[in-house]
């Protein structure tokens, strides 16, 4: 009998500890969309490429940036090693940089008119695109200070600060 109130018990407890109001509920529900990171790697589809980038298709000889912000725009395959290590350090630096610039991402396997239109021929290949200016074009897995640097002094026009 003991062990019966004391399974019931522990049942109540449990109970009570796993139910919640509705209101606390809502609570925690915005209180995680709060820390979630608004930024990170976005995919580009073609349709999104000509409104977030550049339309390359009404403006073939000219390069006129439509974002908001200045972006990197990684071009890369699944099956990729090298891709596959850059990925999260695009990542990380897509929160770092968060508000001042977009970090991009077109799978050159299933955008390959996009992979053909901007010459990709080896992957990972990285867009620099400024606000104002030519984007320019890097190849290879580089790390993470090189592209700090680069964000830095291509994108945001920042030297990068002495150590």
């Amino acid at each position: 009998m003991n062990k019966l109130i004391i399974i019931s018990l522990v049942l109540a407890v449990a109970v009570a500890s796993c139910s919640a109001k509705k209101g606390d509920v809502a609570k925690i529900t915005e209180n995680n969309k709060k820390t979630e990171h608004k930024m990170g790697t976005i995919e580009l589809t073609k349709a999104d490429f000509l409104t977030k980038v550049t339309n390359f298709e009404k403006n073939p000889n000219e390069w006129i940036f439509l974002g908001d912000k200045p972006c990197i725009i990684d071009f890369y395959a699944t099956w990729c090693g090298p891709c596959k290590m850059l990925s999260p350090i695009l990542e990380e630096l897509s929160h770092e940089y968060a508000g001042k610039v977009n970090f991009y991402k077109v799978n050159t396997e299933e955008q390959q008119e996009l992979a053909a239109t901007f010459g990709i021929q080896s992957i990972p290949s990285l867009l620099f695109c400024p606000m104002k200016g030519k984007p320019q074009m890097a190849m290879g897995a580089l790390p993470k200070e090189t592209l700090k640097q680069a964000i830095n002094e291509v994108l945001l026009k920042q030297p990068e600060p002495a150590k």
